[in-house]
């Protein structure tokens, strides 16, 4: 079957292109902006890419259109596939009539942590000899691929509340049926699609409603939002992570690169890791609970997270260029922005801090998170603001609160030229964006190299 996705580049319509190709189908693609990781992963695994929407990529007609939801009406190649009456799916349902179908689905849930917690789960299947089937929306660094079938009945899926497709408005993680759902925690996010935090938890409600009462749900203890969405009805057990929680953790390193690991009072082992800050020990907690369910025990699950890496773009070390450390992360709200800076404070204690920020998400566009930006960045010595033309708000005017020293800019070469002036050996750079960013790390070190 010849399969074409529109918007394949998209870090989950990337994954579904590895897994349709993996099932056997002829799949080819076309996006808007082609660039990696997925575009360098899609290649790789000989799936042809087209760069833009011109509706003579889809003649001859292919079997199906999978259609991803950055697209909507006016699109060239979505009228194309309406009047030529093409067959078309959105992703999530292909992936649940094709994949998902039978298979004991672990999904991962929440705001902030999807990817990592996913690639963790993954990774601490994989360790048990389970392994398991993934789609995650990153590419995790212990298998090098952001998508597999697997060879058992396990499947991890980081799961999305943004929605499915321009014609179906439902999130995407009411298609997976989970067996065991993690929800790591939830806030306002995708201000272009949600109202309000009250439409999201609805949305995470419909997820509770699909889960067997034979399943699992785990959620951090603290989280007020999670639990109205648990109080609306809940007919699956519930275990709970963090301070008053079953699965517990003690720090014994500031920054959470080591801690022990507590169930139900009882003391299962110590996790001794790469990873650091409080986000990354609560997603720990979430992941060797849902292991548990599939029979790992918490003593091989910490075994796992000692060798655990994590995905591309989520605090990665992208170059290390006359002292100067550059790391590339995910993070585009402003609580990721806070715990990633805090994560890399604790770790490096009085060494320079230089933050560069790209406000780019849907959200961001709007203007739904900028009053906590200013707040965001407290743990950086120094903040490079990225404002391009077409952002719609006023960023220099929304930072000029901010306590921490702030440059706000219109170009990559403002940005580079102010952080190599200012960057000594020993600075620590973290350029925090959620797309491509102009490839302003490689210009860096380029520049810092010079």
């Amino acid at each position: 079957m010849h399969i074409h996705i529109l918007g394949i580049c998209g870090t989950f319509m990337g994954s579904l292109a590895v897994l349709a190709k993996e099932l056997g189908h002829r799949v080819t693609g076309s996006d808007a902006n082609v660039y990696p990781p997925m575009s360098t992963q899609l290649q790789a695994q000989g799936i042809e890419l087209t760069q833009g929407y011109d509706p003579a990529q889809l003649d001859p007609a292919p079997d199906l259109v999978v259609i991803g939801n950055a697209l909507s009406r006016g699109n060239p190649a979505v009228e194309h596939v309406l009047n030529k009456g093409l067959a078309y799916v959105s992703g999530p349902q292909w992936l649940a009539d094709h994949v998902l179908q039978g298979r004991w689905v672990l999904a991962v849930a929440g705001t902030h942590g999807k990817t990592s917690s996913s690639s963790m789960l993954a990774w601490v299947l994989e360790h048990a000899g389970m392994s398991p089937g993934f789609l995650i929306g990153g590419v995790p660094q212990n298998f090098g691929i952001s998508a597999r079938l697997g060879g058992t009945p396990f499947f991890v899926v980081e799961a999305d509340e943004y929605d499915s497709a321009f014609f179906d408005k439902r999130s995407k993680f009411v298609h997976y049926r989970p067996r065991t759902a993690i929800l790591n925690n939830l806030e306002f996010d995708h201000a272009d699609i949600f109202a309000d935090l009250a439409a999201i938890e609805r949305q995470f409600h419909h997820l509770v409603r699909t889960i067997p009462g034979d399943g699992l749900i785990i959620h951090p203890s603290s989280e007020s939002a999670l639990q109205r969405v648990i109080q609306m009805g809940c007919w699956t057990p519930v275990q709970t992570t963090g301070a008053g929680g079953q699965w517990q953790a003690s720090l014994l390193s500031e920054d959470g690169s080591r801690f022990e690991v507590s169930f139900a009072g009882k003391v299962e082992g110590v996790v001794d890791w790469q990873l650091t800050g409080q986000h990354n020990v609560a997603n720990a907690l979430a992941v060797l609970a849902a292991a548990r369910h599939v029979g790992v025990v918490p003593t091989q699950g910490i075994a796992a997270l000692g060798e655990f890496k994590n995905a591309k773009r989520r605090m990665e070390k992208v170059a290390e260029v006359n002292g100067v450390t550059i790391y590339d992360d995910f993070a585009h709200h402003p609580t990721a922005i806070a715990t990633t800076l805090d994560g890399l404070r604790k770790r490096i204690g009085s060494a320079q801090l230089i933050a560069v920020v790209e406000p780019r998400s849907n959200s961001m566009k709007l203007g739904a998170h900028r009053d906590g930006l200013p707040e965001s960045v407290q743990q950086a010595d120094s903040v490079y603001w990225y404002a391009p033309a077409n952002l719609g708000w006023d960023l220099a005017a929304t930072v000029a609160s901010s306590s921490v020293p702030t440059q706000v800019c219109d170009s990559l070469e403002a940005i580079i030229e102010g952080v190599k002036a200012q960057a000594t050996p020993g600075t620590q750079v973290v350029i925090m964006s959620n797309g491509g960013f102009g490839g302003l790390h490689g210009k860096l070190a380029k520049a810092l190299a010079e």
